[in-house]
């Protein structure tokens, strides 16, 4: 009785530690390398927590860079040099697996850019409005399974596009305000998702 009893509470003590264990592991796979954030940072960007007990993250660069790619949060005299290639630098965000919402509204991102989205799973909330961005770029969207809002006012987003976005089965909120979307198409895709609110802003479509 006694070696059985043993035998029980050394197997539930190891079970605890496995499990402590990886679940440590886990929450250590979601920290971000603070070279990450530096990077994410020196393209104008910034990186918070969601919640001060939660791994989720924002990324938020429309206060840190416009249309012209400018970092508009610099104070030094000289604002006319170019920053690094901001579609192409973006590949940085493929090292994180914990970004719930990213915000490239007024942005200089193009279809390039987008194309590195594609694998960013955890993205719940993508901001581009008032973007460059095309019909072309929103293929790069139709794998973020657990979006639930997406702007894309004041963009030259047509039907076209919306054809990439009837996978997207969480959607919630979906802004197409002064976007090339048709009545015809976005009645289409209100059909595809009906739980998906279409926000049109003053406008009757």
């Amino acid at each position: 009785m006694i070696i059985w009893m043993a035998t029980i509470s050394l197997s539930l003590f190891f079970n605890f530690t496995f499990t402590a264990s990886a679940q440590e592991e886990g929450k250590q796979k979601t920290v971000i390398d603070p070279a990450v954030v530096k990077s994410i940072e020196k393209l104008g960007g910034s990186v918070r927590k969601i919640a001060q007990n939660e791994n989720a993250v924002e990324i938020d660069f429309h206060l840190g860079r416009n249309q012209q790619g400018l970092r508009q949060f610099e104070t030094g005299s000289d604002q006319t040099v170019a920053p690094p290639s901001f579609d192409d630098e973006l590949k940085i965000l493929k090292k994180l697996n914990n970004v719930v919402s990213l915000h490239l509204g007024g942005t200089d991102i193009t279809d390039k850019g987008l194309s590195h989205l594609g694998d960013l799973n955890s993205l719940q909330r993508i901001h581009l409005e008032n973007t460059s961005i095309t019909d072309l770029g929103l293929v790069h969207l139709k794998g973020l399974k657990n979006l639930s809002y997406l702007n894309l006012y004041q963009t030259a987003i047509s039907d076209k596009g919306l054809k990439h976005l009837e996978g997207l089965k969480n959607l919630k909120q979906l802004f197409l305000w002064q976007s090339k979307a048709t009545p015809d198409g976005i009645k289409l895709l209100q059909k595809i998702l009906p739980n998906v609110l279409i926000e049109l802003g003053w406008e009757t479509k």
